[in-house]
């Protein structure tokens, strides 16, 4: 599923009720000159990419960090993220997915776009469009090589399909050469993908 992909999904106006209401709205005040489409862009981008994932990639780097933290995780997702106040719409039932040398996890919503709002901010385009829900289960290796993650044939990749009951975290693997990062430096190598599977960690001295 190429980044570009969602493009050909946003003209096709299938649009519920309040999602015309909005576009509407949208129309009508830039037709008046009140808005600027291209700002309006940059803030979705801000809390789609930049703010809202923060939580969540607070959450990973502790675990990377804490290997208490991280059995908190596993046993009781919910809990654990909630001791650090990153609770609230769409993420109150929370099961984290560790990724191992052997394993690599993808979070999708099948039926809708079911998405852990509290640790990872607005559900991407992409997440919402009918070919990833239905091609992440069908061809998740494929799927991934469109997002330029090329997997080696012999890890398996489990597919976790998020409910309006339950919501997935993928804890991606700690890259190597971290050893000395402290736990925002950690954070600032955790990408809003990485956290879906359709990514991994940045690499030490990189920065998401």
């Amino acid at each position: 599923m190429s980044h570009d992909h969602h493009h050909e999904h946003e003209h096709e106006n299938h649009y519920s009720d309040m999602q015309a209401r909005v576009k509407a709205l949208e129309t009508l005040l830039t037709a008046k000159g009140l808005i600027d489409p291209a700002a309006i862009d940059a803030i979705v981008e801000t809390y789609e990419i930049k703010i809202g994932p923060r939580n969540g990639a607070a959450v990973v780097a502790k675990a990377w960090s804490n290997p208490q933290f991280a059995e908190r995780l596993k046993r009781d997702a919910t809990e654990a993220i909630a001791s650090l106040s990153y609770t609230g719409r769409q993420g109150e039932h929370m099961r984290a997915v560790f990724n191992t040398p052997e394993t690599h996890n993808l979070v999708v919503c099948t039926l809708c776009s079911c998405y852990p709002w509290s640790v990872l901010g607005l559900p991407p385009v992409w997440y919402k469009a009918p070919a990833y829900r239905s091609r992440a289960v069908i061809d998740p290796r494929g799927v991934l090589a469109e997002f330029g993650l090329v997997l080696p044939d012999t890890k398996k990749i489990r597919v976790w399909d998020s409910t309006a009951e339950l919501r997935y975290l993928v804890i991606p693997e700690r890259p190597t050469g971290t050893d000395g990062l402290s736990e925002v430096e950690l954070a600032a190598l955790v990408s809003r993908d990485a956290m879906i599977g359709t990514a991994v960690a940045s690499p030490a001295g990189a920065r998401s």
